[in-house]
């Protein structure tokens, strides 16, 4: 928590194994804790911030230079900044865009967020990477004390590890987001931190998009009469998710499509379990080759948990058979998952490149070929075009 601009104030970024970085305050002047992560985008810095995704997350980002365009009012993927503290090595002095209304500084302090600038964002990274992503505490101002005591604070803050955070962020009432043109299907998305690019996306493929509250339940769904269920990205750890709604919705054949925290929850109602990765892959240039064409995307990620599937399938689970159709390149984490037997997949990134590239657009397609081929739910994935057009 923070108040006012504190710009040229002196600030410390405090790590839970005790290595200290020494900054001046970027944003509001305070003190804040959270999960110390790093974001290799050099782009795309406001819709980073505005991802409900990032919640409880102390964002350092790789690029060094952050802040050139300022902000503007038609970026934002949500109505706030969710990150809980912003770390930058050199902020921009002065905002350069036709678009700016603001820099970025301004809306930190606005908003409250905790910054430090002035860091080695380099050395802090390899250590997080040698390390792991763990806790961390910026405190600036006033909150500035015996780094010990700072030391102590920072270890008796929550981890990520076990959080359900999901309706915090999620919208506590419904929404729908109108097919741009003729209506040609109604979705219904669970919002467990859904961008607001995302409806945007199906909404442009004639998609009706009925955005449901992380809380909904499988009757709230079905009472939309939906073509096609949406499991969002969102934050946490999934192990603490409930699975009802998905497994119902598997269970009665609608098409699934989830990203993300949703792919997590896909992959937990199949039968396997997830895991807390070292430092997780976050940015807007993560490899992710797609097994069903060889394809290399350059994709979008922010995920710190993944699913434990076996390379190797097809398997069988209680929703017939799965296979793992993505992976990461860098690392081989499992970075999408498709049934066989029923017309349901996932991807562990996202799709709507809100930031990033727009690689894997086509998986909005792929998810309406699903509802052309199965509009009651009974057609195999196997019999359904796998290969939609890439937008």
């Amino acid at each position: 928590m923070g108040t006012g601009n504190g710009a040229g104030e002196a600030a410390v970024l405090v790590l839970e194994d005790g290595r200290s970085f020494h900054g001046r305050a970027y944003g509001a002047v305070g003190e804040t804790f959270g999960e110390a992560v790093f974001n290799t985008g050099m782009t795309g810095y406001q819709e980073t911030l505005t991802d409900p995704s990032y919640h409880r997350q102390v964002v350092v980002m790789t690029a060094p230079h952050v802040g050139n365009t300022g902000v503007n009012d038609e970026d934002p993927e949500s109505g706030r900044i969710w990150v809980s503290g912003y770390v930058v090595r050199d902020p921009a002095r002065v905002s350069s865009n036709w678009r700016a209304r603001r820099s970025l500084d301004e809306e930190l302090a606005c908003q409250g967020v905790v910054g430090i600038s002035g860091v080695d964002t380099r050395a802090l990274t390899r250590h997080l990477r040698e390390r792991g992503a763990m806790r961390v505490g910026i405190f600036s101002g006033e909150a500035v004390g015996d780094e010990a005591a700072l030391l102590e604070r920072v270890r008796q803050a929550p981890p990520m590890k076990g959080a359900d955070l999901s309706a915090e962020v999620a919208t506590a009432e419904p929404y729908v987001v109108p097919a741009v043109g003729e209506k040609r299907f109604t979705v219904a998305a669970i919002d467990l931190g859904i961008k607001g690019m995302t409806p945007h996306r199906m909404a442009e493929r004639g998609i009706e998009v009925h955005v449901l509250p992380a809380t909904a339940t499988l009757e709230q769904v079905y009472a939309v009469e939906p073509d096609g269920v949406f499991v969002s990205n969102g934050p946490g750890d999934p192990a603490t998710a409930d699975l009802t709604v998905v497994a119902g919705v598997l269970e009665r054949g609608t098409p699934l499509f989830g990203i993300c925290f949703g792919h997590q929850l896909f992959g937990r109602a199949l039968g396997f379990g997830t895991y807390k990765l070292k430092y997780g892959h976050r940015g807007v240039n993560q490899p992710v080759q797609d097994r069903t064409t060889g394809k290399v995307e350059v994709t979008a990620h922010n995920h710190g948990f993944a699913v434990d599937a076996p390379l190797d399938g097809p398997v069988e689970t209680p929703f017939g058979r799965a296979k793992v159709t993505h992976v990461c390149l860098n690392d081989g984490v499992v970075e999408g998952l498709r049934l066989l037997d029923r017309p349901a997949f996932s991807v562990q990134y996202h799709p709507e490149a809100a930031a990033g590239p727009h690689d894997a657009a086509y998986l909005f397609d792929r998810f309406t070929s699903l509802m052309e081929t199965a509009p009651m739910g009974t057609a195999p994935m196997e019999t359904a075009p796998m290969e939609a057009e890439r937008a």
